[in-house]
């Protein structure tokens, strides 16, 4: 049986065009009183990396376009979005499922995919707009970060070396080294184990529904920021928030804090 689009993701995606390096200092503005009050228990804040650290959707769906094409599978972008989610090595066997091509397994495809995606990182690769800010400010509000992405381990050092990130996560996981993929919980459990914390203590920030699927299955609360063209998809709606943009992202966290603190 070919793996089902609800229990997959990918190894790779994209974001908004800006590159600039993304510091992730401390916010100047927040006073010393106010981050010690927000730092009085163990919180973590873990981000998927495709559609949330990099704007890599858009250059995801074009590399998977040109290799499938070279095996006669002609994908529209309407074709890429339906397996959003997905590792790439899933993604690759759901297509071969449907519509059997000869030649290259589809393993080989993947790999392809996979070494297409990090030449466009790499010439191409931008973070998503207010990534840097969003960093920042969880940071001074004394969030501990981690990664948990469906994306190759090679891919995600692609993606953080390129944005000077590589020592910004505190715990970094991919879904490659897991049984399943996104939305089964698996990525995120690994992440919570290495934190040595448990669901109710961390919120994930995913850009898609398997994502969000996969991190409330770990028993986590998730920030959903998906891509304009799926915004109303009503799978979104099991998310604890919704947003436009990373760009709302400190005033999120700002309000979780507050109703903690009212609790």
């Amino acid at each position: 049986m070919p793996p089902t689009i609800s229990a997959v993701k990918r190894s790779g995606s994209t974001g908004p065009r800006s590159h600039e390096r993304i510091d992730s200092g401390r916010d100047p503005h927040l006073s010393a009183s106010h981050a010690r009050s927000m730092t009085q228990y163990e919180r973590a804040l873990v981000f998927d990396m495709d559609g949330v650290l990099i704007d890599s959707e858009p250059l995801w769906r074009r590399a998977e376009i040109q290799i499938f094409a070279t095996v006669g599978l002609e994908l529209s972008e309407a074709d890429c979005f339906e397996t959003q989610g997905l590792r790439m090595d899933e993604a690759a066997l759901y297509w071969f499922a449907r519509a059997p091509w000869k030649g290259p397994s589809p393993h080989e495809i993947a790999e392809a995919v996979v070494e297409r995606m990090i030449g466009l990182i790499q010439s191409e690769g931008v973070p998503m707009i207010g990534l840097r800010e969003s960093l920042a400010s969880a940071q001074a509000a004394g969030w501990r970060l981690a990664l948990a992405s469906s994306s190759s381990m090679r891919l995600i050092e692609t993606v953080l070396e390129r944005f000077d990130l590589s020592k910004t996560f505190e715990v970094i996981r991919s879904a490659e080294h897991e049984s399943h993929g996104k939305p089964h919980p698996d990525v995120y459990l690994s992440t919570l184990a290495d934190l040595g914390l448990e669901g109710v203590d961390s919120v994930a920030i995913e850009d898609s529904a398997n994502g969000v699927a996969s991190a409330l299955a770990a028993g986590m609360r998730c920030v959903a920021v998906p891509a304009p063209e799926i915004r109303t998809n009503p799978r979104f709606e099991v998310a604890d928030w919704r947003l436009d943009s990373l760009v709302e992202l400190s005033r999120t966290l700002s309000r979780i804090e507050t109703e903690r603190n009212d609790r």
